[in-house]
């Protein structure tokens, strides 16, 4: 009987040592393919969130502008005849 709880103690030990390691791959896995997708967003030279916001936000503010540029030129032209 003492012999069986050995080996079970010893498989429970086995078992608990492999998910471990198991556990381990899985994280090193992760952290290459993390820095692999990285690297080859950077060498795409993609823009950040924040790059793309500002832009928008400067692209709008022109459109604005614009807009308010072409309603004073009518007004003046029309003022003109």
């Amino acid at each position: 009987m003492q012999s069986r709880n050995k080996i079970m103690d010893d498989i429970s030990q086995l078992m608990t040592n492999a998910m471990g390691v198991a556990q381990g791959a899985k994280d090193e896995a992760e952290t290459a393919m993390k820095s692999l997708m990285d690297r080859w967003l950077a060498d795409r030279d993609f823009v950040t969130r924040e790059e793309f916001d500002a832009v928008r936000a400067m692209a709008q503010k022109a459109r604005e502008e614009n807009e308010a540029l072409n309603a004073r030129l009518a007004a003046l032209e029309a003022n003109k005849d």
